[in-house]
């Protein structure tokens, strides 16, 4: 397997003797902690460049037959990111053969691109990106291609001139996810009565741009259209994260006084509008005003069903290790892969919440 020049090593190396122990050991714990109290563009780029450095530092020891994956994950936004890194770093061990440099984007398309380029002057084996947009790989992708390392995409889709730039791509079927979920809604409306209804609802969308956000929002939209008497109020980012989820759930309450349903596009949004809405004095959940349908199923979204806060959230397993493993695996034998591989999701309203979460893995 390719190793990482000897220069690289020794700059590694100064880096860990100069940083000192208590920054290093955090960086190397979490791969992103040094760098999330940054504020401005020039020291997040330059924490992010640090928590590369501390990980190609440590990744260093790793025997010489390893095979070496660079991965570049969106950032550490949500529950279900966090399930998301820690699959791919259980995933990719010395123990299993790997030598894993992870690089953490803090949300930064830059960060991203910067980290790929970094794995590429090592010679990694593989580069596997958990991509922050769809659009805007083709430039470095290609210099991937033309250094013969192949790219394995996870989680949100790419948009690329030329297929060939990526090996193949592992994650949901988000618009799918976008079905379901309204599927979920339209039963849920009849068992309770209320087909006929004029039904209010407003959406916590994810990252604009990412595939997350466009095939859930798309997917609703959609399936909605069969609804007539549903009216979509207003959609909103809150860009994946509970505090923007609770600051755009807010604006939603002061603007309208009539809403029956909150789609929030992930589990921390969700989380987020739960405490806008209780701070204002309404309620939600199965007994409560407000239907909250959501996206990831983490288990902290199956803790919020059981107190009664949250109704139904849609599966989006974060667990790709295995799976992008098993790809690299195949690739090694010099076998071919399918180009888009979906990972088995559910549909998790409330009232099994209770049996289905002590068999959650994150």
């Amino acid at each position: 397997m390719k190793k990482v020049l000897g220069l690289v090593v020794i700059l590694s190396m100064m880096t860990v003797m100069f940083a000192g122990c208590g920054e290093n050991d955090a960086v190397a714990d979490t791969g992103s902690n040094a760098a999330t109290e940054t504020s401005d563009t020039e020291s997040s780029d330059a924490a992010q460049e640090d928590t590369t450095e501390a990980n190609d530092t440590e990744s260093s020891d790793a025997g010489s037959d390893s095979i070496v994956v660079g991965f570049s994950q969106v950032g550490a936004e949500s529950d279900w990111r966090t399930a998301n890194t820690e699959s791919m770093k259980g995933t990719f061990t010395e123990a299993n053969g790997y030598e894993l440099i992870f690089s953490d984007a803090q949300q930064k398309q830059e960060n991203q691109i910067k980290a790929v380029r970094n794995f590429i002057q090592q010679e990694v084996d593989y580069i596997v990106i958990a991509p922050v947009t769809e659009t805007g790989w083709d430039t470095v992708l290609n210099e991937a291609y033309e250094a013969g390392i192949p790219v394995i995409i996870v989680d949100r889709m790419i948009d690329v001139s030329d297929d060939n730039l990526f090996e193949c791509w592992v994650g949901s079927n988000f618009k799918q996810e976008g079905y379901d979920a309204v599927s979920w809604l339209a039963g849920y409306l009849e068992e309770n009565g209320r087909t006929d209804e004029e039904i209010n609802i407003v959406t916590l969308q994810g990252t604009i741009g990412s595939s997350a956000q466009i095939g859930r929002t798309e997917g609703v939209e959609e399936k909605m259209a069969a609804y007539p008497n549903w009216t979509m109020l207003e959609r909103q980012s809150g860009e994946f994260t509970q505090s923007k989820g609770q600051e755009v759930m807010e604006s939603f309450l002061k603007s309208y006084d009539d809403i029956d349903v909150v789609i929030a596009e992930n589990d921390n949004m969700a989380f987020g509008a739960i405490d806008a809405i209780k701070a204002a004095g309404r309620t939600c959940g199965p007994d409560g005003e407000i239907t909250i349908i959501s996206f990831d199923a983490v288990q902290a979204a199956f803790a919020s069903m059981i107190d009664g806060d949250m109704n139904v959230s849609v599966e989006c397993n974060p667990l790709h290790g295995p799976r992008v493993d098993e790809i690299i695996q195949k690739l090694e034998a010099g076998s071919s892969v399918d180009k888009l591989q979906y990972v088995e999701e559910g549909v998790f309203p409330a009232e099994t919440a209770a049996e289905i979460m002590p068999t959650r893995a994150y």
